[in-house]
């Protein structure tokens, strides 16, 4: 590993065993049955675990790393859509008119593009009023051919991760409490199946989907794909190793900004599959680093519910989105938020009872 990424995983601490336990207490005496508010009493004890006490702060500056790249797996034919989409859609966040940029104002999150991989170029800088910044961090205008050999070296893989790191930072510097992961890039699903299968021995068929809308016969030739390209992973490969054979540059920048949210003691709501995925990889340089993360949802491809099953995470919302760009992530920051609050703004049982007597 290189001295940045060396330096963020040894910083990540499990999250805090005895503010977990001080929230779970703190529950059990609020005004309310033992578990009435479910998963909100979960989260909120993570919540308290990941800021190392209790009751956490409730987050209040929310930011949304929207990361973007292209992939040479397009080659083979993988999805109608031609690649040029990711570096218009890149325009349209920057103009403030995407899905993610429409949720984001509604969460009160800013947005950041960050160009990990783009085959067009792009100027750095703020967009248009409501719009997003864009920042660049390209390692590569786009990534090998899968299919064909590995889509990164590993040198390139640990720059795009050093990347996601330094998003992170970034933002962590200027106020973000909260952060969350989105993504573009045309053809991503196939790498994040990839990722899926090699990262937690599921055969391709189960974790391979139909990403935009392909009909059956180009489904069955994305599995192969992904199948063929799992193969050549040997058993001891770490996690840099599969990120650089079958992974993506947005999947990279994504698994560091998860790193970099861990090492700053900083919670970070994934958003579908691209980010489930990506997270794996976290999982698999840092372990530790998945007590930092929260599912916003559970996307409508079938290798998400895998990836979260491995990384033990349950989804806070499922509404069968499958648009990507940090969408179900963006509608669950109020869910967050509410899980900290509950904690800090409830009434207890004790004080109810003693105001009724």
């Amino acid at each position: 590993m290189s001295e940045v990424l060396s330096s963020t995983v040894a910083s990540i601490q499990p999250i805090d065993a005895e503010a977990v336990a001080a929230a779970e207490a703190a529950q059990a005496g609020l005004a309310k049955p033992a578990g009435a508010l479910g998963v909100l009493e979960s989260l909120s004890a993570q919540l308290a675990g990941i800021a190392r006490t209790c009751p956490p702060a409730v987050p209040a500056k929310p930011a949304v790393g929207v990361f973007a790249g292209d992939h040479g797996v397009l080659a083979q034919g993988v999805t109608p859509w031609p690649s040029d989409i990711t570096f218009v859609m890149c325009n349209v966040f920057q103009q403030g008119g995407a899905a993610i940029n429409v949720l984001a104002r509604a969460a009160g999150a800013s947005v950041t593009v960050v160009d990990m991989g783009v085959a067009g170029p792009f100027a750095e800088g703020p967009g248009a009023e409501g719009g997003a910044e864009l920042v660049s961090k390209k390692v590569r205008p786009g990534t090998a051919d899968l299919a064909k050999g590995p889509a990164l070296t590993r040198d390139e893989a640990i720059q795009a991760l050093e990347a996601g790191i330094e998003v992170a930072n970034t933002l962590i510097d200027g106020g973000a409490d909260l952060l969350i992961t989105g993504d573009m890039g045309i053809g991503n699903t196939t790498p994040s199946a990839a990722l899926i299968a090699a990262l937690t021995g599921t055969a391709a068929d189960v974790v391979t989907g139909r990403g935009t809308g392909i009909d059956d016969e180009m489904l069955a030739h994305k599995t192969s794909i992904v199948a063929d390209a799992v193969a050549r992973i040997s058993a001891d490969a770490d996690g840099v190793e599969v990120l650089a054979e079958v992974g993506g540059l947005e999947h990279a920048g994504i698994a560091g900004f998860v790193l970099g949210a861990a090492a700053r003691g900083i919670p970070v709501i994934l958003d579908g599959v691209i980010a489930g995925s990506a997270a794996l990889v976290a999982q698999k340089i840092a372990p530790a680093s998945v007590g930092y993360c929260i599912a916003g949802h559970r996307s409508f491809e079938p290798g998400h519910r895998i990836a979260l099953e491995q990384l033990g995470l349950r989804p806070l919302l499922e509404l069968d989105l499958r648009l990507g760009e940090g969408t179900g992530a963006a509608l669950s920051v109020p869910i967050v938020q509410a899980a900290a609050r509950i904690l800090t703004e409830m009434a207890t049982l004790a004080s109810v009872m003693a105001g009724g007597q």
